[in-house]
């Protein structure tokens, strides 16, 4: 197993259509942990979510969040990122985003009708600020 430097790190969270799995914790303590669609803004990672979904319910009360993106094949790789949720819920830029995802998710012919479809009054926009990152490769080698 080897370390990623940060340019490989960047690469490996650009690269292809890798879901992220966001874990959260529930008013209650127990972790609530989903896959969501994301892209990055410098070191950021951006996602949107649906303002009754669990999760914002969650990162409204907690902002703390917890990320792993993962390689599924051989060698193996995998980045976790312990960060601060800032949640925009009237986000100017949120077709921006929204069809950005959509477009790496779905493909460039579908993503502006994607982006539209999620970038409506309701849907937050989600900023998440890494404290902390854990970038390694080569697992299996």
């Amino acid at each position: 197993m080897q370390k990623m430097t940060a340019e490989e790190c960047r690469a490996f969270l650009r690269e292809g259509q890798k879901t992220a799995k966001l874990a959260t914790v529930r008013q209650d303590g127990r972790p609530h942990v989903v896959p969501i669609w994301f892209d990055l803004d410098g070191d950021d990672l951006v996602f949107t979510t649906w303002h009754t979904s669990v999760k914002a319910a969650n990162m409204r009360r907690d902002p703390r969040v917890s990320i792993c993106v993962d390689e599924e094949h051989a060698p193996y790789a995998f980045v976790q990122i312990e960060g601060t949720a800032a949640i925009d819920e009237e986000a100017g830029d949120l077709l921006l985003w929204a069809t950005r995802i959509a477009e790496r998710y779905m493909g460039p012919a579908l993503a502006e009708a994607y982006g539209k479809r999620n970038a409506v009054k309701g849907e937050f926009l989600v900023r998440v600020t890494p404290s902390k990152v854990i970038a390694q490769k080569a697992i299996a080698d």
